[in-house]
């Protein structure tokens, strides 16, 4: 029963089997022969690509020598075939420890190493690039994609270059052997370092670190379009930045064109010695690697000085000239506002270079030397900055010019600052109770307003005028010469003011309207009368000698009697 079960099914694979064997066999060896074809054709191409490496490489090598007019070596170069993500069919090339030295020897003419010897212009870890198969006569030769990995460029001094061109300029091989235009659509580089070096004596070069950039339609004697991410390194923080580039000029690459737009964000300013915040800046900037003009903007809204905790807002807006080879800038000018006062800076900013134990140049900070105009401002804004008190002792307006250095160091900002300059404040208004107290005093006795002194009204302001020379150095500000106006009183001083401790020590004359007898008053004045003439000088109602002591806090003022060897106060009040 088991061999009848299924007799149809058996029929049927009986007949399959003699169909499939009356079918032709030639589509099969078609087929097979197509496949062994594409094969045998896949090995020949990736064959052929290995072989042509040799010259490929030699001719990568030979555009670069042209192009740069210098040597070129190359470690490793191979090629393969593939395929992109877009499915076009392509060459790939890797490349590794490429370097192309400065220009030095051209077509047999050698110029003998300098001393020291110079380093490569361009070293590079690795390169990767694909190109497509086709090639149509006529038209460049396009690259899709290159992608750079460890790119390290030296630009030597202009003078190095120079020297180079010139000893070497008089055989130069064609800028393009090989008759064929190349265009790059696109640069990706992960890892890059610039550096710029210079002819000036004692000045290290500027070295830039890139995290990565991106070049657009990268063709030779035109310019780039490009975008690169970097960190900062003082005060750290990150920058963005895109532009154009070039053309670059072979005999002095620093000389080469750019031009583009920044954004720098997070400075840590804490990073200075003295002074604290988060800046922020934007801007705008054009030239050559060797010299720039930057236009720009900065916004910090926590500005500080570490030793006082008060922040401020500052913000600015500056025009600069930049020399690329060692970061030296000159400002001119940035105009700043700092809380509600305006003011401008100009001067260079430039890096200090001092001899280490090792023999070599290293940068120690930077040495800063402005002039400053102070047009618009607030004397509190200032002294809310630069002092720990949490109310200025004084409010007004002030204009100052002034000429500002501050020296390379490690100590804060208020130890190495140094200022010299004249200021004048206006309707000047003491915030401390009692000492606009004695300053109302002072003003109604110089005045001969006797009957007002006992009156309540104690808060009427008084506002003075002040006007001097100053200067400011290791915290000590020295004013030797001051005029200070209220009503019925001109009193000149001179002296010191120690920021640290706030401690005070001036003396002058105040002349007043009234005479001595009339600024006293009672029977006290009227038997002070005899003694008005010995007072009287300058057509003054009185002129009489004072000082001023004590703390910011705690200020003392008296007649200073002209005893050698010190004051001998005798307060108006005790008389």
């Amino acid at each position: 029963m088991t061999n009848d079960r299924h007799p149809t099914s058996k029929m049927e694979l009986t007949q399959t089997r003699n169909a499939l064997r009356r079918l032709p066999r030639w589509p099969f060896w078609i087929g097979g022969g197509i496949l062994a074809l594409l094969v045998a054709a896949g090995i020949f191409i990736d064959l052929a690509a290995h072989r042509a490496e040799p010259f490929v490489r030699q001719q990568v090598v030979q555009a670069l020598s042209d192009r740069f007019h210098a040597r070129v070596e190359l470690d490793s170069f191979h090629l393969s075939l593939g395929d992109t993500l877009r499915g076009e069919w392509g060459v790939w090339g890797e490349g590794k420890g490429l370097r192309i030295w400065p220009p030095a020897d051209v077509e047999g003419v050698h110029v003998p190493e300098p001393n020291p010897q110079l380093q490569p212009l361009i070293r590079l870890e690795e390169f990767h690039f694909h190109a497509p198969l086709h090639y149509v006569s006529g038209r460049p030769v396009h690259i899709t994609q290159i992608r750079l990995k460890g790119l390290d460029i030296r630009f030597p001094p202009r003078s190095n270059m120079q020297k180079a061109f010139q000893s070497g300029n008089e055989k130069r091989l064609p800028s393009n052997s090989l008759g064929v235009s190349v265009v790059i659509d696109a640069v990706d580089c992960t890892d890059a370092r610039f550096a710029l070096e210079t002819d000036k004596p004692n000045k290290l070069p500027l070295q830039f670190v890139i995290n990565r950039f991106h070049l657009k339609n990268v063709r030779s004697g035109a310019p780039m379009a490009f975008e690169a991410q970097l960190e900062n390194p003082k005060p750290p923080g990150a920058i963005h930045t895109n532009g154009s580039f070039g053309p670059w000029i072979v005999d002095d690459p620093g000389s080469s064109a750019i031009h583009g737009e920044y954004t720098f964000n997070h400075a840590d300013l804490s990073v200075f010695s003295g002074i604290a915040g988060i800046l922020n800046s934007t801007g705008r900037y054009q030239g050559t690697l060797r010299d720039l003009i930057v236009d720009g903007q900065t916004n910090t809204p926590d500005f500080q000085l570490t030793h006082t905790g008060h922040t401020m807002p500052l913000n600015t807006t500056f025009h600069a000239r930049v020399d690329g080879t060692n970061g030296d800038t000159w400002l001119e000018p940035v105009d700043a506002t700092l809380a509600g006062s305006h003011f401008t800076a100009s001067g260079p900013i430039v890096r200090a270079l001092k001899t280490g134990d090792d023999g070599r140049l290293h940068s120690i900070g930077h040495d800063i030397a402005l002039d400053v105009n102070v047009d618009r401002a607030r004397i509190e804004d200032f002294l809310r900055l630069a002092t720990d008190s949490p109310t200025p002792i004084l409010d007004g307006g002030i204009q100052v010019k002034a000429h500002i250095h501050i020296p390379p160091g490690k100590e804060p900002v208020g130890q190495r600052i140094a200022l010299k300059g004249h200021f004048v404040l206006d309707d000047a208004e003491f915030t401390s109770l009692p000492v606009q107290k004695r300053i109302r005093e002072l003003s109604l006795r110089g005045q001969g307003k006797l009957d007002q002194l006992k009156s309540d009204n104690d808060s009427d302001p008084i506002k003075s005028h002040i006007e001097g020379d100053f200067t400011l150095d290791g915290g000590v500000l020295t004013l030797p010469s001051i005029l200070y106006t209220i009503p019925g009183a001109d009193i000149h001083m001179h002296g010191i003011y120690r920021t640290e401790g706030g401690t005070l020590d001036f003396t002058g004359t105040a002349k007043m309207e009234a005479t001595v007898s009339q600024m006293v008053g009672g029977w006290k004045g009227f038997l002070l009368k005899p003694a008005d003439r010995f007072f009287k000088k300058d057509g003054a109602g009185a002129e009489i000698p004072i000082y001023v002591a004590g703390t910011r806090e705690k200020p003392q003022f008296g007649y200073n009697s002209g005893h050698p060897g010190g004051t001998h106060p005798q307060r108006p009040d005790t008389q």
